[in-house]
């Protein structure tokens, strides 16, 4: 070779090495979550600041990473479906939003693994562990392991519309003592031209928002769990047949609730089509409802929020008789992220995951949408309503079983609740098919009947 030619080779190696990285890695993100859609606002932190600071943050440390969202739009259950199909053929990306509760039933399907297990021991040793609480942290976890790490947690409530409570002659700070007063409010507001009073959510459309939002809501306020004290699934008690008779008062009985709404497919969002367009006035649910779904700015938020929606907590059947002898009751959930346990780059993953989850991310989140945060030391901003309700609620509240069942169980109890309001059947052959389904699905001795 001549020396010219050398100096032409060595000058355009020289170029190559210029612009191609040392170390570049492609990451990608996914949730349900869309901008200027379902949890527009999780979408909006990930692109606008995380991946930002994250990628600068890598640089600083002489890595190239490249962080793509994939932002999903469609229901939880579809989400459900493409993260199952996803990493059981080793596909889907590196990050993903994930829900709690089916952590149990993916990791019994060999498809999820321990953060430890996917990204190494350094996991043990991230800061954030001390300032997130056992109980936080068992939300994704199973059996003493951590899979993934929560965004934070949540209550729930009845949310009302004060404005529609005044019309019908009650309060504005309406607080309900038992089922019977909530039923009673819904009459009245039903009297005073209110359409549908009272939406406490059924059917398997609305999936798990059917069993967390509205069957586990009723049922604790009869004392009971949707398992006993031993982890057996409670087939058959005097607190099914009690909530489903509430169901069918408020939907077939008494038309206090829109019974079609339950059955659509797109029912959730008619729901909140109805509390927003005033045809529905008390409707149970999670802080969600304020942080995310009645946003001014969100498709079914209210522009005077502030001044129109109040809260209430869920009373007991009865007071004291509710879950632990309380007077009311909440349940909590958690929904998080977690590793592919096929991702290419696992430490680039878990380093994402755990800025994802360090105080200055979480603090921008908070500017953006604040909630109540996994961790102790990130607070809420500038938000009474939260602040008021995880005081109040979350000595109140309980969660769902860490039961590799329970998501098969909580579609069976959608099912029959759906049964109920459809009045397709009673509410007693709608609990005897409940029990025989269960049985069926995950045998008896995981079972109990209590009538």
């Amino acid at each position: 070779m001549s020396n010219r030619l050398r100096a032409l080779y060595l000058g355009l190696a020289t170029i190559t090495t210029l612009v191609t990285p040392a170390f570049a890695v492609d990451l990608t993100v996914s949730c349900r979550c869309v901008e200027g859609g379902a949890n527009s606002n999780d979408a909006i932190f990930i692109k606008t600041k995380l991946i930002p600071a994250f990628t600068e943050k890598m640089k600083a440390e002489g890595k190239e990473v490249n962080v793509t969202l994939n932002e999903f739009g469609g229901t939880d259950e579809q989400y459900t479906q493409q993260l199952a199909l996803d990493f059981s053929t080793g596909a889907g990306s590196d990050v993903s939003g994930f829900d709690g509760f089916l952590v149990p039933s993916f990791v019994e399907g060999g498809l999820l693994k321990p953060l430890e297990e996917v990204a190494g021991p350094e996991v043990n040793s991230w800061e954030g562990w001390s300032h997130i609480s056992d109980g936080i942290k068992a939300l994704l976890s199973y059996q003493g392991k951590p899979y993934g790490i929560a965004k934070g947690t949540d209550v729930r409530m009845i949310f009302t519309r004060k404005d529609l409570l005044e019309k019908a002659g009650l309060p504005a700070d309406w607080q309900p003592a038992n089922w019977a007063e909530i039923l009673d409010a819904a009459r009245k507001l039903k009297a005073s031209g209110v359409e549908f009073p009272l939406q406490l959510n059924a059917g398997v459309a609305m999936g798990e928002a059917t069993t967390m939002q509205g069957y586990w809501m009723a049922l604790l306020g009869t004392g009971e769990q949707v398992t006993d004290e031993n982890g057996k699934f409670i087939v058959s008690s005097q607190g099914i047949l009690d909530t489903l008779n509430l169901y069918k008062t408020i939907y077939v009985d008494e038309g206090l609730g829109d019974q079609r709404a339950q059955l659509l497919a797109d029912g959730r969002n008619q729901s909140f089509a109805n509390f927003r367009d005033g045809k529905t006035a008390l409707l149970v649910e999670g802080d969600y409802f304020w942080r995310s779904v009645t946003r001014p700015d969100a498709e079914f938020g209210l522009p005077n929020r502030d001044e129109v929606v109040g809260w209430a907590k869920m009373p007991a059947q009865e007071p004291g008789k509710g879950l632990r002898g309380q007077d009311f009751v909440t349940i909590s959930g958690g929904t998080g992220f977690v590793l592919n346990p096929a991702t290419k780059n696992p430490a680039e993953a878990w380093a994402l995951l755990a800025y994802m989850n360090s105080v200055e991310m979480l603090d921008e989140f908070q500017k953006i949408q604040p909630a109540i945060r996994a961790r102790d030391d990130v607070a809420i901003p500038n938000s009474e309503f939260l602040t008021t309700t995880s005081q109040t609620l979350l000595p109140l509240t309980t969660a769902r079983p860490n039961d590799a069942n329970y998501n098969k169980v909580s579609a069976e109890i959608q099912r029959m609740t759906e049964s109920v309001v459809s009045g397709e059947l009673s509410p007693e052959d709608a609990m005897a098919q409940y029990k025989t389904s269960v049985i069926a699905i995950i045998g008896e001795d995981n079972t109990v009947s209590k009538l």
